[in-house]
């Protein structure tokens, strides 16, 4: 079987690739033109969405499920433990010369929801709940799902945003959740809430972020997506109150591992069963 790949690491993406199966013929290169001529000929590609993103729907298309979880928690883990140690306003005592002696907090007890419990939201709260955290999370439609104490749908997200001590919102590029943190919505956070957005920067009202942050409807912001990246120079984020900026950095992929998924799915490609993580073109994801 023949396959394309079509990412920026192409390279390292075939040398592994070759190693796990080496049965399979890889084709790739990192001329666009080449991948357009090489395309027709391979019925199975490995690529970033960005390069293939003008292709007709009439294909099945897989998402990486499965290997963004434990990098996706440590990134959650590690904003979220610096808040209630107050890891930066240390430093800032620190280059004052000012002995910081408050008591640091602890993430007992503490009221987590997670905004988007899928595949990555699920392994998230599964790492949480050492820490002895109360988790709720908002998926499309509410649902039992354990570690939860409550999974409800997008309508309850103001009621739970109100209850929360962290919100994180990992929710998927879809219509639903375009503009979905707005100047109401964070008028509904708690005063003292964190709210870290490692989903799709096109979920939030940046101007509406910012001026609630300024009103104190919130503790503080941990932005890791935004609406266009790299942010530009002008953009309010930059200086804003209480926010801080990661780059895009939350969950880097492990080419290993996506290898590893990719090439189960070829499998099962080949033999005619079900694939892991199919796309449903209708929801989005």
């Amino acid at each position: 079987m023949r396959v394309l790949i079509a990412e920026q690491d192409h390279a390292n993406y075939a040398r592994l690739l070759g190693e796990a199966a080496p049965d399979l013929e890889v084709l790739t290169s990192g001329d666009s033109a080449e991948l357009a001529r090489l395309a027709p000929d391979c019925p199975v590609w490995l690529g970033q969405p960005d390069l293939l993103a003008s292709l007709p729907r009439d294909y099945r298309l897989t998402r990486a499920v499965g290997i963004f979880g434990q990098v996706m928690a440590e990134y959650m883990l590690t904003y979220m433990l610096g808040h209630e140690r107050d890891v930066l306003s240390r430093l800032v005592s620190q280059v004052e010369r000012r002995w910081d002696d408050r008591p640091g907090r602890t993430l007992e007890g503490r009221r987590v929801l997670i905004v988007g419990t899928g595949d990555i939201g699920q392994q998230v709260a599964e790492f949480l709940v050492p820490f002895g955290v109360t988790l709720s999370g908002v998926a499309s439609s509410a649902r039992e799902q354990a570690p939860f104490v409550e999974v409800a749908g997008l309508d309850q997200l103001p009621r739970l945003v109100g209850e929360a001590d962290y919100v994180l919102n990992l929710l998927p590029d879809t219509p639903a959740t375009h503009d979905l943190y707005d100047a109401a919505l964070f008028k509904c956070f708690r005063s003292s809430a964190l709210f870290i957005n490692a989903g799709r920067g096109v979920a939030v009202v940046d101007a509406d972020l910012v001026e609630a942050l300024k009103q104190g409807h919130l503790a503080g912001a941990v932005i890791d997506v935004c609406r266009q990246e790299p942010l530009p120079q002008r953009h309010p984020f930059w200086t804003a109150w209480g926010l801080l900026l990661t780059g895009h950095s939350s969950a880097p992929t492990s080419p290993t591992a996506m290898v590893r998924l990719f090439v189960g799915n070829a499998r099962a490609y080949a033999a005619g069963q079900g694939l892991r993580g199919e796309v449903d073109f209708a929801r989005g994801y």
